[in-house]
């Protein structure tokens, strides 16, 4: 024997049902995967010494970040992110693949970080003064009432 509701609470059953379907959908991460981290495999065929910089890009492709002072130095970065329902994002994989060059355009090293080795920083909160005068918005808005040149 089967229980089955009467049939004017069938159609409030099935919407429960609905609803905590949507309830449990909600409860899924969603996973953001971004940046370019090459295979490894292919990582392993560049031999310090003995490639050029067009030979590591042919490799490997352009490079997600090149370093800021000089390009000796190639930077491969990828991350994945979780995010639940509306909290901020997570960071679950993080890979950083660094390509350092020499004079002559060789590569020099290669080396391979992951989200451990990365270091926490904490951004300085102060914000830097200006001068000048606080203006309301009514203040900026009628401020340039009659301060345009008229056409010549």
């Amino acid at each position: 024997m089967t229980f089955s509701p009467p049939r004017r609470l069938r159609p409030a059953v099935g919407a429960a049902a609905l609803a905590a379907c949507i309830v449990l959908a909600g409860c899924q991460p969603r996973i953001d995967a971004r940046g370019n981290l090459p295979d490894p495999d292919t990582v392993g065929q560049i031999q310090p010494g003995v490639q050029s910089r067009a030979q590591v890009a042919d490799l490997l492709g352009s490079p997600s970040v090149v370093s800021t002072f000089d390009d000796k130095t190639w930077y491969y970065i990828s991350g994945r992110t979780e995010t639940y329902a509306f909290f901020e994002p997570t960071v679950v994989d993080q890979q950083v693949l660094v390509v350092e060059f020499d004079d002559a355009g060789l590569v020099s090293g290669v080396e391979r970080y992951d989200y451990e080795d990365g270091r926490v920083i904490d951004p300085v909160g102060r914000e830097t003064p200006t001068s000048g005068q606080e203006l309301t918005f009514l203040q900026q808005l009628f401020g340039n009432l009659g301060r345009f040149n008229k056409p010549e």
